[in-house]
């Protein structure tokens, strides 16, 4: 078990849906970026299908979407943010994706990449995991190791100025395999706070959601020893 990763120079966050790193690693974020780390984020959807309404304007509820992103990265501390666009609930772990994920690498250049752990499908019986998240997961995977460090992948890349770069660290959130945690009990408030800037999804929530939140980190810091924490699966790249 690790209590945790040193703060790391730079950081990118790849998810599926513009809510989805606030939920997932929003404290860490937080953290690494009072810590003076430049963090990044990229969505890889528009997130244009999350509502229930059947005469919902699609494009103005992905731009929507990407101001509440904007929002929510400013709470965080976030330095910068990149979205792929693609349709919500369309992802395939593809090439094209992988390259699109590896051209963002090559321009953030982090040392530690967090994204969702694909392995993880199912979550009991009342729950499996998002295609979406799967697919950005194994994408993001295969964009680490080994395409963005090798210059044979995608050498269009380097004919636009973009060297190659490897990462040194993958952080998987979500997993049903945790052995890392990093202690949040400074920036929780933060994480909630950005993720209730993604108000379009968050209309019938309240304080309880807050709570839930509040829970879920204390869950993971009594494994870890600390107040409050989140939990990944980490992947020593050796770099």
């Amino acid at each position: 078990m690790s209590p945790g990763t040193k703060v790391p120079e730079r950081a990118l966050a790849v998810y599926a849906h513009p809510d989805d790193p606030e939920i997932s690693c929003g404290g860490t974020l937080a953290r690494w970026a009072d810590a003076g780390c430049e963090v990044s984020v990229l969505i890889t959807t528009r997130g244009e299908k999350g509502t229930s309404d059947p005469d919902a304007d699609l494009d103005a509820l992905a731009a929507l979407r990407r101001t509440e992103t904007a929002a929510a990265a400013a709470v965080l501390g976030v330095a910068r943010t990149f979205h792929l666009d693609h349709g919500d609930g369309e992802l395939t772990d593809s090439p094209a994706l992988v390259g699109e994920i590896v051209r963002v690498v090559r321009t953030v250049q982090p040392d530690v990449v967090l994204c969702p752990d694909p392995t993880a499908a199912f979550f009991g019986n009342a729950y499996f995991n998002h295609r979406d998240h799967r697919a950005t997961g194994w994408a993001t995977l295969d964009a680490v190791a080994p395409a963005a460090g090798n210059p044979h992948y995608f050498p269009e890349h380097r004919r636009e100025g973009l060297d190659v770069h490897v990462v040194r660290e993958v952080l998987c959130s979500g997993t049903l395999e945790p052995d890392t945690w990093i202690d949040i009990e400074a920036t929780l408030e933060r994480k909630i706070d950005a993720l209730f800037c993604h108000a379009s999804q968050l209309t019938e929530t309240g304080d309880w959601f807050r709570e839930f939140l509040r829970s879920s980190a204390e869950d993971a810091g009594r494994v870890a020893g600390v107040r409050f924490a989140e939990a990944f699966r980490r992947l020593d790249l050796g770099a």
